[in-house]
């Protein structure tokens, strides 16, 4: 028999913080927390719960009594239906506010650790359009509003191409405008549905994996460069012409035109073959003279200018002087790596994904780099002694693994290998901070940089300088 969650209502309930996974924070009268999604710190609400637990609540405000000062308008006409931007109604200055506090409370409370004082979070220049990295998904029964459901009219249209809704995988909200990536990205969306409906292409149903039309993705560069690439549920040469032609005649200024014939169960495109129509297989990516290729199945961070950002602060913390031996561990397609070639002696850079070491070692020559190394391999496997012994001892170990954090064999072998320096580089300060707490006893933290890479989201980079004590 499953838990019974009776509904509560509190009234009068001060919301006091804004707290992990973007939830909000407010106290019950019992003493037991109250996490909520749709308030802002320094709201004044009656609370419906729908979730009780032994020390907290999960509630949604159903009556607003206050107002918070650090309330702002939503851009978005689908905020709060979406969940893609679950903090656009609160002014940036805050959420950036909210970002250093939790990556700080999150060092100190899940890590135990001593810290430095933490630098200014630096927030993005770009607050919106700042993504360049989109994917969206065609459905034949679009997500319907309350309005729409209670209403007599008829509804038309029940094609969708746009973003699903929180947990639900078969829900799609069909979106007009999105805030999250900059022009042309709206306008190639719009286009395409469109010209869809018009010809009668079959938009994707889920549940009954029938259609046509399942997935669109764009991909943009601070070089100008677009890339598009659809996804089929099926082949069908004709009306896969038919669009591809259209969308290619209509936006001359897409640099890489591709599809995906992709009949399997899920829409992932990793095990599948990626043809290119029109243009090239790839876009640019551009950062101080270097250039970094990518494919449709290439990771490149979403928010370039920030990432840029995000770099320079890696490069600096590690404070390279010429004569050091780096590794750079979870290398991606080695952007970090040859990011700080030029300041070090040589770099190592250790990934899990072969697709993305091909790539990382495409760049480099692009680059006419040749003082860094690019190994594949899973990283508590490979990045052991023997690995040690026949690449070299690091001076230096740059990190930036996955949310899940690092390994403790790796972390073990950091231990044993002992760098004057490691740069963690986190895009969860709580798996960070568990990490850390770790290498405590040999490290010391001397810097602590959070960086905002997303807008309008809970989510925050954590750059943290360790040093040996």
């Amino acid at each position: 028999m499953g838990r019974r969650n009776k509904k509560q209502i509190f009234e009068n309930v001060v919301v006091v913080d804004a707290g992990a996974k973007g939830k909000s924070v407010a106290k019950a009268p019992d003493g037991a927390v109250i996490f909520m999604q749709n308030v802002v710190p320094g709201d004044v609400v009656d609370v419906e719960t729908f979730k009780k637990r032994k020390s907290y609540y999960e509630g949604n405000a159903i009556k607003f009594h206050e107002y918070s000062d650090k309330r702002t308008e939503p851009m978005c006409q689908y905020f709060g239906v979406c969940g893609g931007c679950k903090w656009q109604d609160m002014a940036y200055e805050y959420q950036l506010f909210y970002k250093q506090k939790e990556v700080e409370q999150n060092l100190k409370r899940i890590g135990h650790l001593e810290l430095p004082p933490v630098t200014p979070i630096l927030g993005s220049a770009k607050d919106y359009f700042y993504r360049n990295k989109m994917e969206f998904s065609f459905s034949d029964s679009r997500w319907l509003t309350f309005d729409e459901i209670r209403s007599d009219e008829d509804l038309g249209d029940k094609n969708a191409l746009g973003l699903h809704i929180p947990g639900m995988w078969d829900k799609i909200l069909d979106i007009e405008k999105c805030w999250l990536q900059a022009d042309p990205s709206n306008a190639i969306r719009n286009s395409v549905k469109e010209f869809a409906v018009k010809n009668g292409l079959e938009f994707f149903n889920t549940r009954n994996q029938t259609g046509f039309l399942r997935t669109l993705m764009l991909r943009t560069s601070s070089t100008g460069d677009i890339m598009v690439l659809f996804q089929f549920f099926k082949e069908d040469k004709a009306n896969r012409e038919l669009l591809l032609d259209y969308i290619g005649d209509k936006f001359p200024e897409i640099t890489s035109l591709q599809y995906v014939i992709n009949g399997k169960a899920n829409d992932t495109i990793y095990d599948q073959e990626v043809i290119c129509y029109k243009g090239e297989d790839h876009i640019f990516e551009e950062m101080e003279g270097l250039k970094f290729k990518i494919n449709a199945k290439s990771f490149y961070q979403t928010n370039s200018e920030q990432a840029y950002e995000l770099y320079k602060i890696t490069r600096e913390f590690a404070d390279l002087k010429g004569d050091e031996l780096v590794y750079d561990l979870y290398t991606g397609t080695g952007t970090i790596a040859q990011f700080v070639a030029k300041n070090a002696k040589k770099v190592v850079g250790v990934e899990a994904v072969a697709d993305a070491i091909t790539a990382a070692k495409e760049n480099a020559k692009l680059n006419m780099i040749d003082n860094v190394e690019f190994y594949v391999g899973d990283m508590k496997n490979v990045f052991n002694a023997d690995f040690i012994n026949q690449h070299g001892h690091p001076d230096v170990i740059i990190t930036d693994p996955p949310r899940d954090g690092m390994h403790k064999d790796v972390v073990q072998q950091i231990l044993s290998i002992a760098p004057s320096k490691v740069v963690y580089v986190s895009c969860n300060s709580a798996t960070q901070a568990r990490d850390l707490e770790m290498m405590d006893g040999m490290y010391k933290i001397t810097k602590v940089q959070p960086v905002d890479m997303f807008p309008q989201t809970h989510h925050v980079e954590n750059v943290v300088l360790l040093e040996k004590r």
